[in-house]
């Protein structure tokens, strides 16, 4: 149930907006903290908590480190999502072949 952790992490929407920030590539706590109403350590924080959940994964760059989504980590939330969809779909599909299901109108 990795995808309880990450749904749990990315509820703050403070760590969600951090998160949304590596959705364009990696990026320093520096970068990240740009812009943001908390300090770059409550940034960091932040990232830590990311990186427990499984959604992000750190580099060293020369003196700093760099934050990126780990794709991995994604998948197991978008498995866990795309089973909603496909359980949607399949239900819609049901209704729609059931023999006593009303036909859509056509227009004219």
């Amino acid at each position: 149930m990795a995808y309880g952790k990450a749904l749990q992490c990315l509820s703050d929407p403070t760590r969600r907006r951090v998160f949304e920030r590596l959705r364009c590539g990696p990026k320093s706590v520096g970068v990240l903290a740009t812009g943001l109403p908390v300090s770059r350590p409550a940034v960091s924080q932040h990232l830590k908590t990311l990186k427990d959940a499984g959604l992000v994964k750190d580099r060293s760059e020369g003196t700093r480190r760099v934050y990126y989504i780990d794709p991995d980590g994604l998948g197991d939330l978008r498995r866990w999502l795309d089973g909603f969809w496909d359980g949607a779909l399949e239900a819609f599909k049901n209704e729609v072949e059931k023999p006593d299901s009303p036909q859509p109108r056509k227009k004219t």
